[in-house]
């Protein structure tokens, strides 16, 4: 696989599909398909040091929350759901946060959306719904707006200061339920229930914290879930991990498919799954973990020629753009997006994005219960 300067990673995947898989070298690092050699060990023994000194720092912020010393603030008469994960990024905690909106609105609850709205540039907090004037990425974040166009019944709330937020969504909205969006780690606001997100393709990785691995907190910290959200493997990728942690967890588990449901094109019309097999295209992403979007690309038989590869949340400039449709005309090839990304993109860019949605396999009792919601009642 070949660096394209200025413009993330070029593949083609179809003649490389090891690499597909792990398209990027932090990929490789932290999700390795195999055993890790010595040669590997000592070169990367440097981010171990440094990940011993980041543990440390966690286990002890941990700690004083366990014991009391630091305490969680309450806000009385609202259900709290936080929904997160221990690894940095990929896992599917976005959709999982949709399905979990969409569910308690269909059920008449009056939901909202807490979330610090990563990679804004405005620090003021603010508020909206999909069916108001959406407010700009920079002020937002894409994840946000993501959010709120899937889900417009839900209130977003954005803002570092998600105790402040909870409030402001019960005492001037009225609301009964909030969503702590990538809330986990976020130990400030009390919680009825923690939903923890492992994607079973990967678990946890290489089993090191941050930076040598892409562990946030040690695995021990699963202890703290309520309800584990499983997503399954998909047929098409490796093997399921083996993942021994999770004989040490009692939660309750409820097991999940994530899979693509259409595509749209740049005028908003939606297309079969079917609609680009065949075809060629470029893929541009920017994600922690793009090789599971390359694999829901050539999943639908979408010929990848090349792909535009860059980091999570990515701010993308005129100058990548220009260069990644200049790439694509070269192969005669559709640009494809995923939702995140579409949300970065100016106005007028034609690129083609995928929808995933969410199935649940396993556990809907758990997941109601989680969310308050009564029993569902068997059709007679």
């Amino acid at each position: 696989m070949s660096a394209s300067p200025g413009t993330g990673l070029s593949t083609r995947s179809r003649h490389q599909p090891s690499e597909a898989s792990a398209p990027t070298a932090l990929e490789r690092v932290f999700y390795p398909p195999t055993p890790e050699p010595w040669t590997r060990k000592a070169l990367l023994s440097p981010l171990s040091l440094l990940s011993w000194t980041y543990s440390g720092a966690v286990r002890l912020r941990g700690a004083l929350y366990d014991s009391g010393l630091l305490r969680a603030e309450q806000v009385e008469g609202l259900r709290v759901i936080s929904v997160g994960n221990v690894n940095v990024g990929g896992t599917g905690k976005t959709p999982a946060v949709l399905h979990l909106a969409e569910m308690l609105s269909r059920e008449g609850r009056k939901v909202g959306i807490l979330t610090r709205g990563y990679g804004r540039e405005s620090p003021e907090p603010l508020t909206f719904t999909g069916v108001e004037p959406a407010p700009k990425v920079t002020e937002a974040g894409d994840e946000p707006l993501l959010l709120a166009r899937r889900c417009p019944r839900a209130r977003l709330f954005v803002g570092a200061n998600r105790v402040a937020a909870a409030r402001r969504a019960r005492d001037e909205f009225g609301l009964d339920t909030v969503l702590l969006d990538d809330g986990f780690q976020h130990r400030r606001l009390h919680r009825d229930e923690d939903l923890v997100v492992v994607d079973e393709s990967v678990g946890l990785g290489n089993g090191h914290l941050l930076p040598r691995g892409p562990l946030r907190e040690p695995p021990s910290a699963l202890r703290r879930a309520t309800l584990l959200w499983l997503r399954a493997a998909p047929p098409s990728s490796a093997p399921t991990v083996s993942m021994p942690w999770l004989e040490a967890i009692t939660a309750p588990r409820v097991r999940t498919r994530y899979g693509p449901t259409g595509w749209w094109d740049s005028s908003g019309t939606e297309h079969a799954t079917s609609a680009l097999e065949g075809r060629p295209v470029l893929v541009l992403a920017g994600l922690a973990r793009p090789g599971g979007f390359l694999r829901t690309v050539t999943g639908l038989g979408a010929e990848v020629r090349d792909a535009a590869l860059f980091p999570d949340h990515h701010p993308f400039t005129a100058a990548e753009l220009r260069d990644v449709e200049a790439r694509a005309r070269r192969e005669g090839a559709l640009v494809v997006t995923t939702e995140k990304d579409s949300v970065r993109l100016p106005p007028g860019f034609e690129a083609w994005v995928v929808r995933l949605g969410v199935e649940v396999l396993e556990g809907e009792p758990h997941l109601r219960r989680a969310l308050g919601l009564p029993a569902a009642t068997r059709d007679l």
